[in-house]
């Protein structure tokens, strides 16, 4: 199989499968590791395929990765950002939890605090989180989304404004180099917006990957946010941004 060929077949499997790890890849090509690097990362040159840890996904700035294959992707960079996010809520706080398989995470280390006052539109987060007697879960109002179980519409909103939390603990598809952060669902992006209006502290949980990952619609910019926790430290342009603004920067180890 020469280049052109290889590169074909990595394009046909991802348009597939949305997503693939080079382990994946390697054992389709029937190639090294190092031939599947160098393949995605001309790919990604010339703009066919986004480059994330592991990995490759085709660019798509209308369609997101399906669910259960996100799940999947840089899980153990994901746990190590959502052990982060959790270390820094307190016991009795108050906080928002929107859609996505980080915060998902971050839920699962928060059930060993006491006294959460947690509202979400993420069923999965409230079925997580409501297992503690001593938290106090409140699921958003609104049409569910079948694909993710995420809560969005117009009544969504409506219902997040009724409360001021002490934290957003948000999640995000993308982030461009000028700081836009992007998803996919302008549904769910104005969930989200309405989270970080009415909260004390807004963390952003985002792993490296989601640097100029492209996506259709603006949520808002970073300088909305309060802390990013990362597991890399992100490109110079994002950096600047943090430093202009005096917006927290965690690096989970």
């Amino acid at each position: 199989m020469n280049q052109t060929q290889r590169h074909d077949k990595i394009v046909s499997l991802l348009k597939l499968h949305g997503f693939m790890s080079i382990d994946s890849l390697v054992k389709e090509c029937e190639v090294t590791p190092q031939t599947v690097r160098r393949d995605l990362n001309q790919l990604a040159q010339a703009n066919v395929l986004s480059r994330y840890h592991g990995g490759a996904g085709l660019n798509r700035s209308w369609e997101n990765t399906p669910y259960q294959q996100r799940k999947a992707q840089n899980e153990e960079v994901k746990t190590r950002i959502a052990k982060a996010v959790a270390a820094m809520i307190p016991d009795g706080a108050s906080l928002f939890i929107n859609i996505g398989t980080t915060t998902e995470l971050v839920a699962k280390y928060l059930l060993n605090h006491k006294n959460l006052h947690v509202v979400t539109n993420n069923i999965h987060v409230a079925t997580l989180l409501s297992s503690k007697e001593d938290f106090s879960v409140i699921i958003a109002a609104g049409e569910v989304r079948y694909r993710d179980g995420g809560i969005i519409g117009e009544a969504t909103c409506d219902f997040i404004s009724q409360f001021r939390m002490d934290y957003s603990i948000i999640g995000i598809s993308g982030i461009s180099k000028d700081g836009a952060l992007l998803d996919f669902d302008f549904r769910e992006v104005k969930v989200s917006q309405a989270m970080i209006q009415n909260t004390e502290t807004t963390i952003l949980a985002a792993d490296y990957s989601k640097f100029e990952r492209r996506a259709m619609v603006e949520q808002g910019h970073l300088t909305q946010v309060n802390c990013l926790v990362c597991d890399q430290i992100p490109p110079e342009e994002i950096m600047s941004i943090i430093g202009t603004h005096d917006i927290d920067f965690v690096k989970a180890e």
